[in-house]
């Protein structure tokens, strides 16, 4: 009988306990015990890339409480000179990843994590001869973490002072681990209160990170660094692991081989379909799966996008809408080519350092886009990692053209299924759109294309002013396969006259006369579409070779 799947279970024992399928990822223990001197890491990676599986699992190992010999005896990491390291450490486990929606929500939530440790602990902390100072203190903590007024500002200190009381207790120093450590600070931004809580949660976690000398080790993980908050800085060389870097970068996703090895067992294939749906991410000298979408078309069967990031979307949303032309100019040449080489920040997170380079880095961290490679320059090469990701960069295109993805997907199913009627109709119904028309009038049929490149990119080969027969062609779409035709598309744009029809004609002659896409082959339709104002009209014609 085949294990089950471990689709929606982060925590560690329970995986190990159901005895369900599960991916050894336990040397991770071992790069993280060889430290080097580093006190706290931080790593970041994107949502369901399997980061609170792997803290619980961490968690586990350490925690001086618990006896975790049976879920870690066929584990890689007991066959490792750290196996003796198990279950020898006061720990203490705390994931952010739900502190979401409201500021009251996202403040009651993270208070409930705190007292669960509290309660966790709260027959060693009740033996423990304390002061009066440090009695005074504990109770006013405990007491502060049941209120359920929103405020942080009185248990700024209980994380820290856990360690302390756990010390003691023990005479060991504290293992650390919060996951999804910048969920607050992401929701906070993205709702509205992020002045009014960023200080306070940032004191929370900086008093138990910086100095702290009842502090072993510390591994934290999140989408972004938050570096204006000082969290990281003053500490003792700490690790901050990006998706450009090589440590921890084989544990966090699937390799190849273990997707290949988990589809097998569940009678599937990794072959190029599955390849192109869900391969392409690279992390460090890694290529990796997002685990997530594995798990669930091998529950499923089914080759379709699983995987979504909506806090992050959101966030990448707005900051679209704010950006600089820098930005814009590149984004536009990512839809385009398929990928950019650019400068990227992915240790400052975007909504602190509001720049280009910082903006890039959120689309890196948070799953949208990959690293491929660096140049002399060191800017990376950076480009969409699968199809996966694609869904979501149509709807990021429709934000950002401000056209509803509904008209968009219309536009291009217009074309694919060659229905010259509804193209025009629903590129007149575009035109017709204020933010649409205000946007970029005489250069519409650049912002069309940007559209028919993400939407038609699993068809064709998107080609933009490139040289082809005796000039250069507004836009040429490639078919990939002889089921679909291929496009050769001109624009004719005039503010003085209003004769669309004309223009339209001019714009088809100007296809033939040109020799526009004399090097495609199979089926071709000229297209040649005038524009004067809202108004539009397009000539259609089929052409064989």
């Amino acid at each position: 009988m085949k294990h089950n799947l471990p689709i929606g279970i982060s925590n560690y024992r329970v995986l190990k306990e159901r005895n369900l399928y599960h991916v050894d990822k336990t040397l991770m223990i071992k790069e993280f015990l060889e430290n080097n001197g580093t006190m706290v890491t931080l790593i970041t990676r994107p949502r369901r890339f399997g980061k609170t599986l792997n803290m619980s699992m961490m968690s586990e190992f350490f925690d001086i409480k618990k006896d975790s010999n049976d879920i870690f005896k066929d584990t890689n990491i007991m066959k490792t000179k750290y196996a003796n390291n198990i279950n020898q450490y006061p720990t203490i486990f705390l994931t952010f990843k739900d502190a979401c929606d409201t500021k009251e929500n996202v403040i009651s939530f993270l208070k409930e994590q705190i007292l669960d440790v509290y309660d966790y602990y709260e027959d060693e902390l009740n033996c423990l001869d304390m002061n009066e100072s440090n009695k005074m203190r504990y109770k006013m903590i405990k007491r502060e973490l049941r209120d359920e007024k929103a405020d942080l500002s009185k248990i700024t200190n209980s994380i820290s002072f856990l360690t302390r009381l756990l010390y003691n207790y023990y005479g060991k120093k504290v293992m650390l681990f919060i996951d999804e450590y910048d969920t607050p600070f992401i929701e906070a931004h993205v709702n509205g209160f992020y002045e009014e809580i960023h200080s306070e949660l940032a004191l929370l976690l900086s008093k138990a990170l910086k100095d702290n000398p009842y502090l072993e080790l510390s591994m934290i993980t999140g989408i972004q660094r938050v570096a204006k908050e000082s969290i990281f800085s003053k500490l003792n060389n700490p690790a901050i692991c990006t998706m450009a870097d090589d440590k921890y970068s084989k544990y966090f996703g699937f390799t190849q081989d273990e997707t290949k090895k988990l589809l097998e067992y569940y009678n599937l294939e990794l072959n190029d379909e599955v390849k192109n749906m869900y391969d392409g991410y690279h992390i460090g000298n890694s290529e990796v799966y997002n685990p997530w979408s594995i798990l669930n078309y091998a529950d499923n069967h089914k080759l379709k996008p699983y995987w979504v990031n909506t806090s992050a979307n959101t966030m990448i949303v707005n900051a679209i809408s704010k950006a600089d032309m820098s930005f814009n100019d590149g984004f536009e040449s990512l839809i385009e080519n398929g990928y950019i080489e650019t400068n990227v920040n992915m240790e400052t997170s975007f909504y602190e350092q509001s720049e280009t380079s910082t903006l890039w880095g959120l689309f890196i961290n948070a799953g949208y886009l990959t690293i491929t490679d660096e140049n002399e320059f060191e800017e990376y090469c950076i480009e969409i990692p699968n199809q996966e990701v694609v869904k979501e960069f149509k709807l990021l295109v429709s934000k950002y053209l401000n056209v509803s993805d509904t008209f968009l997907l219309k536009l291009a199913n217009s074309l694919l299924k060659e229905q010259p009627r509804e193209f025009l109709k629903t590129y007149q119904d575009i035109l017709l759109i204020p933010s649409y028309y205000d946007y970029k009038s005489e250069n519409s049929y650049h912002m069309f294309f940007l559209s028919l490149c993400i939407y038609m990119q699993s068809t064709h080969e998107p080609l933009s002013n490139r040289e082809s027969g005796d000039g250069r062609p507004d836009i040429i779409l490639k078919s990939k396969t002889p089921r679909f035709a291929s496009y050769v598309i001109e624009f004719k744009y005039d503010k003085e006259s209003d004769n669309v029809d004309k223009l339209a004609e001019v714009a088809l002659n100007q296809i033939d006369k040109e020799r526009y896409g004399v090097d495609l082959s199979g089926r071709i339709i000229h297209i040649g579409i005038g524009v004067h104002g809202k108004k539009a009209a397009m000539k259609w014609v089929e052409r064989e070779k």
